[in-house]
């Protein structure tokens, strides 16, 4: 058995250790299994909104957890045995809906030993500081919110040191990192309030009211819940969009995009310029080198670019060493004079890279096709056309020698 799981075992073993101690804290009564039956069923339900990580090959399920007040309430003992039920229940929920770790079982068993421990930690602070937290004002709150930051940083150490010990963490840093994960004031406040409240209904009997504030939690809580899930589901909508629509290699929109936005401002009415650049003498790059190599100077070529891009410009790599330009809100000698800017500033420079265990540089040009035109629905030619134009003027600067511009204004003065 490994190291961790001795832990998890020890911690389970020191809670009961812990519970069965002569002086319980409660009479195992008429009320303690109602409270039993409430916390069990509220706590079964908040598992649901439960935010999950993972760190190595556990996973962490920061859920909401009112262990606090039913530990202060019940005692070490009454503790132990709503974690008992209440861990099981979740343990056979994830058996049946097959979302179970390979070790479920055992995380189990130190799932009860950890919040048992935590709750009987709570209930010895709180009655050790009671009487002089009552001689203060807002002694009691005061108080709960120490024990719910006592008991949380008791979880997170048991938590960093299991995970220490099975490897999942290395360095300080990560125990520093998990330690106080996700934790500050305002999540203890919160925590702590809903404690005490339930506390002070607990000790009154105050049932309606406490399945009232465990509904009111239960509200506001999935309300949260669903609100982090829409953006949740947004972020990855947007990240799926960005995905498709950006090429792997360079960063910038891929051919896709191009195409999208070829049918968005053939309605625009705009000046455009469509620039078709293309790499000099690429085959022979590769072919002298690899294609590692290869993807360095596309890198470069499209840094190159991309340093030389105004706001409204757009960038696509429309193949694989050919990137497309659409210049816009400029006249057509604003066009050229970019282009010819580009074309200065890859004149004696060279590309990095790894070849054979040793760093060489490639030297590289390019060629350019730029077709300046309306954008205008009423005219003949369209995006799709403006870009055939401006791939043939790339062919003419191509036979022409390459490393040059050809262009053409089809703006009448």
């Amino acid at each position: 058995m490994s190291k961790a799981r001795v832990f998890d075992l020890f911690l389970f073993v020191a809670s009961l250790a812990i519970a069965f101690i002569p002086a319980h804290a409660v009479v195992l009564d008429v009320t303690y299994i109602k409270a039993l039956l409430l916390y069990t069923i509220f706590s079964s339900i908040y598992f649901q909104l439960r935010i999950v990580t993972r760190s190595g090959n556990s996973t962490i399920d920061y859920a909401i957890s009112y262990t606090s007040s039913f530990g202060i309430f019940a005692g070490p003992l009454g503790t132990l045995l709503f974690e008992t039920v209440y861990r099981f229940i979740v343990y056979f929920y994830k058996k049946k809906t097959k979302t179970a770790d390979p070790g479920e079982f055992l995380d189990t068993f130190y799932n009860i030993g950890s919040f048992t421990l935590g709750g009987s930690a709570a209930y010895y602070l709180y009655t050790a500081l009671s009487p002089l937290a009552d001689k203060l004002p807002l002694g009691y709150w005061l108080l709960f919110l120490l024990v719910v930051c006592v008991t949380t940083l008791l979880s997170s150490t048991f938590l960093v040191l299991t995970f220490a010990l099975s490897g999942d963490i290395k360095t300080r840093r990560e125990a520093r990192n998990l330690l106080f994960r996700s934790r500050n004031l305002l999540d203890f406040s919160k925590v702590a309030l809903s404690n005490a409240l339930l506390l002070r209904l607990l000790q009154m009997e105050k049932w309606e009211m406490l399945i009232a504030l465990f509904l009111l939690n239960y509200v506001v809580s999935i309300s949260f819940y669903s609100k982090s899930q829409s953006a949740q589901h947004k972020y990855e909508r947007d990240k799926f969009e960005q995905m498709a629509y950006r090429d792997f290699l360079t960063g910038t929109y891929n051919r896709a995009h191009m195409d999208k936005m070829m049918k968005e401002l053939n309605q625009g009415g705009e000046y455009i310029g469509i620039v078709v650049a293309d790499i000099d003498r690429f085959k022979k790059i590769n072919d002298s080198y690899n294609h590692a190599v290869g993807d360095r100077v596309i890198v470069h070529f499209a840094k190159t670019l991309q340093k030389h891009l105004q706001e409204q410009d757009i960038l696509f790599r429309s193949g694989g060493e050919e990137f497309t330009l659409f210049l816009r809100d400029k006249t057509f000698e604003e066009c050229r004079t970019q282009i010819q800017e580009i074309l200065d500033s890859l004149h004696g420079h060279t590309v990095s890279a790894e070849f054979e265990e040793q760093i060489i540089r490639v030297p590289y040009s390019a060629s350019f096709g730029l077709f300046y035109y309306k954008a205008d629905p009423d005219q003949k030619t369209s995006m799709e056309k403006g870009y055939v134009y401006a791939d043939q003027l790339l062919l003419e600067s191509k036979k022409l020698g390459r490393n040059r511009l050809s262009y053409r204004n089809d703006v009448q003065p």
